[in-house]
């Protein structure tokens, strides 16, 4: 019935995606949503607020909430920026960096078993359609 319908195969496949990434980041106490921006945080320390929410595409409020759920935890910190008092950086603490390389296994980890069960050039020209499309649609 829904065969050629793009919202309920992608929201399908999102569910299946969130309960993996769920388990993955379970370990961490992390929601998905928190383990990606942690991620992204510890990747680009220092990064602005907004510029985290471009690179994970998510609005500003959504990236609010999920740097205070990660605040809240002690995994990251916000500190003023010199040039504009109103610009926030967005610092890593010890106990995110002490969880980096674990945080990155876990993962990779489920990056894998996906690549595993769709295959590697499937799984690299799945992304790449996807973005694609989310770029055309966007």
């Amino acid at each position: 019935m829904f065969d050629q319908c793009l919202y309920f195969n992608t929201s399908a496949l999102a569910r299946r995606l969130e309960r993996e990434w769920s388990e993955a980041f379970e370990p961490f106490d992390l929601t998905p949503p928190q383990g990606f921006m942690l991620r992204a945080v510890l990747e680009r320390p220092g990064s602005l607020q907004r510029e985290l929410a471009d690179l994970l595409s998510i609005a500003r409020p959504t990236a609010t909430r999920v740097l205070d759920g990660l605040e809240s935890r002690g995994y990251l910190e916000r500190q003023r920026t010199e040039g504009d008092q109103r610009e926030v950086a967005i610092m890593p603490t010890a106990q995110a960096v002490a969880i980096r390389d674990a945080l990155n296994h876990a993962s990779a980890q489920v990056t894998g078993r996906i690549k595993r069960s769709l295959g590697g050039e499937a799984f690299v020209d799945t992304v790449s359609r996807l973005r694609t499309a989310r770029a055309t649609l966007g």
